[in-house]
């Protein structure tokens, strides 16, 4: 039997760039091809699929089967080019002035590429730390792929112990950051004119006042002073946010619909479900003000998201071996969220490591840096050599 062959990083990145692997769509193909190569290396793959089997995770384990690993975790979805202005096509990998350009070059398909290529070599070079591959779907919708791949992890793979999250941070080494959830609310008014406006309820003038409560809770939290974890990240306190808001009919008639979303933005040591519970709580209590004008008005909740923080570990073994790696002596916070505090909740030391600049994330033109792309690579290089 001809043995597969062993592709470069580059050649594996230029692969999963021509996956078009939106989060609306299926991404079945790349993961298709990301198994048949690693199986082909004699590398142990699961997958884990998806309610309607449209997408999958997959997991996969290189070296002795013991507990311990290494996990490499990352991302197959990407956003939408739908309306950006590329110069070039999004699906190839296009070089040029140092860098490298396509969907998901960046965010994060680098990362993939460079953990794909890590596990082959520990195969063929041999490891006594084994490596294992996580590689999730519905990131970029709110993370909802990872928890249950990290659930499926539990039965099929012996227990990893260090999560690097392939995130761009340019190598940087990230500790912590904020955890995420966010509702879309529905208002639903009753409709009449408004010279008569004591008789109808306006579901935008009603919306506004969960929105006044959004920005209260943001002068209040800017108000406090952080605690020491909280005042690492910029801004050092929990952030409420109303991106987008529709309703109306005319102006002269009480909004029958009022639709927005609210995004919430926590600091590791506030909590995430109290947050929850506050604004459902308010939502709660204009619903029943509303009914009590007109029983068919009220405010639905469609929670869309969760993504708990990751928080700072003492003398982690994540940041421990990251360390190691990069040679840093510093680390750092951020304040969007990532899958690392989902694996950190499932028991696992976790960090945030990868190339790129979170900056060109879901931007037309999407690039990555060739030496973003090459420290990549040397980071793997010395992860082999301590795992060897």
């Amino acid at each position: 039997m001809t043995p597969a062959p062993r592709l470069t990083a580059r050649q594996i990145l230029d692969r999963l760039v021509n996956f078009p692997t939106v989060s609306r769509d299926s991404n079945l193909a790349l993961v298709d091809w990301v198994q048949e190569y690693l199986t082909g290396h004699g590398i142990t793959v699961h997958r884990h699929w998806n309610e309607d089997r449209q997408k999958a995770a997959l997991m996969a384990h290189a070296g002795p089967w013991v507990p311990g690993a290494v996990v490499l975790s990352g991302h197959s979805d990407v956003v939408p080019v739908d309306g950006q202005d590329w110069t070039t096509d999004p699906w190839t990998v296009v070089e040029r002035d140092g860098r490298l350009y396509g969907r998901g070059t960046c965010d994060m398909k680098g990362f993939v590429a460079l953990s794909i290529w890590a596990l082959v070599e520990a195969a063929h070079r041999g490891v006594s730390t084994p490596l294992q591959l996580a590689l999730s779907y519905d990131e970029e919708v709110g993370c909802t792929g990872a928890p249950p791949m990290i659930a499926a992890m539990q039965g099929l793979l012996p227990k990893g112990e260090a999560v690097i999250v392939g995130e761009p941070s340019r190598m940087g080494i990230v500790t912590g950051h904020k955890g995420g959830t966010g509702y879309h609310v529905h208002v639903k008014g009753y409709e009449v004119h408004s010279s008569l406006l004591p008789q109808g309820v306006s579901a935008i003038m009603e919306g506004a006042r969960l929105i006044g409560w959004v920005n209260d809770r943001n002068a209040e939290n800017a108000a406090r002073v952080p605690g020491p974890v909280a005042a690492t990240f910029n801004p050092p306190f929990t952030t409420l946010h109303v991106g987008m808001i529709t309703g109306g009919t005319a102006h002269n008639i009480t909004a029958a619909d009022c639709r927005f979303a609210v995004e919430m933005r926590v600091v590791p040591g506030d909590s995430l479900a109290d947050w929850e519970t506050r604004f459902e709580t308010e939502a709660n209590r204009l619903d029943a003000a509303m009914k009590s004008v007109r029983p068919e008005a009220g405010v639905t909740l469609d929670r869309f998201f969760g993504v708990p923080a990751l928080v700072p570990e003492t003398e982690g073994a994540a940041e421990t071996l990251a360390r190691c790696l990069t040679g840093a002596n510093t680390v750092g916070v951020v304040s969007y969220g990532t899958e690392a505090g989902q694996f950190q909740e499932a028991g696992y030391s976790a960090v945030v490591c990868g190339p790129g600049d979170i900056a060109q994330a879901h931007q037309p033109d999407e690039f990555l840096e060739v030496s973003e792309f090459h420290a990549g690579q040397q980071f793997m290089e010395r992860l082999l050599e301590a795992l060897a």
